[in-house]
């Protein structure tokens, strides 16, 4: 039996991204063609030998919970094992109470009743691979009471404005964790992603309402780091990392796996990404079309020039239509004659009777679900 079980929490009201998540929570984002965000968190748990997994949602749910179903589809074998999904409180007064404590605090009996006595904390807007099992044997080694998983990036000046990051000593004991303004380009990003023991996490959730109702865990943990009560050590995360704290960085993700060494860490053999199958027939990619460095999903059909793309399932590309360094999420169609650069494009999207949709890469289109062009 494991020794731990997981925790999804919703997506931050920090983090919102326009247009798409009008429709779906991050979590339920479209990522590589086939996959959805949440398949990344979830599959790092399984894999790990995790199998009681608590997913939090807010907003918008239908998608997830659609996506998510029993939870079967993500290799949870174990008579005992499930994925629950949790919905925080509604109809705040004010925003500022709808934190994750308050998520938690809803729903702390189903947390009491779990029998693992250490949690793993993971958010539902961020991709990367980690092996649990082994970083929760390092935690428990470490005798730290709080092991928080950061990425050290060079760009995030730029990047990552919707995150935090840690600041550490020499021995990696965490000083704090401080809202990252742009003000440098290097920092140790938190990766939302912790482990602690349940009777801790629970003890922090109750304190935390009690020193401000409109505080996150993550701030709580900040309270502590500087009042020193607590061993906190960071670990370095190695490998792909990408935070969906906004459009661009969503459509930056995408399309950074059309890289071979992206794809490579991320999608291994011996580490499998579990989603929900959909059957479909293989797409069809005519005499007529052109498709160069881009991922094309099932029950495609292609008859114009497709370069540097994501193309999610069903899509249609009509003859003579040009489509250049986009994401098409399924279904969507483009008309003939039609030129696209630097989209994305929603669901069920049409586009036909507008010719050219031109934007830049460091500030993408959007085209909304289900919207005639």
């Amino acid at each position: 039996m494991a020794k731990a079980f997981g925790i999804i929490a919703s997506t931050p009201r920090r983090i919102n991204i326009r247009g798409l998540q009008d429709y779906r929570p991050a979590a339920a984002f479209s990522f590589c063609g086939r996959y959805r965000v949440i398949d990344f968190p979830i599959s790092n748990l399984s894999n790990s030998g995790i199998d009681n997994i608590q997913v939090y949602l807010h907003d918008n749910p239908r998608s997830l919970t659609e996506h998510l179903g029993t939870g079967r589809h993500y290799n949870i074998n174990s008579k005992r094992g499930k994925v629950q999904l949790l919905y925080g409180k509604q109809g705040f007064i004010n925003d500022i109470y709808d934190t994750d404590v308050s998520e938690y605090l809803t729903n702390i009996d189903y947390i009491r009743r779990m029998i693992q006595d250490y949690v793993v904390i993971m958010p539902s807007y961020m991709v990367f691979k980690q092996d649990f099992e082994t970083l929760l044997d390092l935690h428990i080694e470490s005798g730290v009471d709080i092991t928080m998983l950061y990425h050290k990036v060079d760009n995030a000046r730029d990047h990552f404005l919707n995150c935090r990051y840690l600041t550490m000593d020499k021995e990696r004991n965490v000083l704090s964790v401080e809202e990252n303004h742009g003000n440098s380009k290097e920092k140790n990003i938190y990766m939302d992603t912790c482990i602690m023991k349940k009777s801790l996490f629970m003890d922090l959730v109750k304190k935390t309402v009690e020193y401000s109702s409109a505080y996150s865990l993550t701030q709580m943990i900040d309270v502590k780091c500087k009042e020193g009560k607590l061993k906190i050590k960071g670990f370095a995360h190695k490998g792909y990392f990408a935070a969906i704290d906004e459009l661009t960085s969503y459509y930056d993700a995408n399309m950074s796996l059309l890289e071979n060494d992206e794809t490579k860490d991320i999608f291994r053999h011996d580490w499998t990404i579990y989603t929900r199958t959909t059957d479909s027939c293989p797409s069809k990619i005519t005499e007529t079309a052109k498709v160069k460095g881009s991922l094309i999903s099932n029950g495609c059909t292609i008859e114009g020039t497709v370069e540097n793309c994501v193309i999610g399932r069903g899509v249609h590309i009509a003859k003579g239509a040009v489509v250049k360094n986009s994401i098409l999420l399924a279904y969507a169609k483009v008309g003939e004659n039609v030129t696209l650069d630097c989209q994305i494009v929603d669901k069920w999207a049409n586009i036909s009777k507008i010719k050219e949709l031109i934007s830049k890469p460091y500030e993408p289109g959007y085209i909304k679900r289900r919207d005639n062009l």
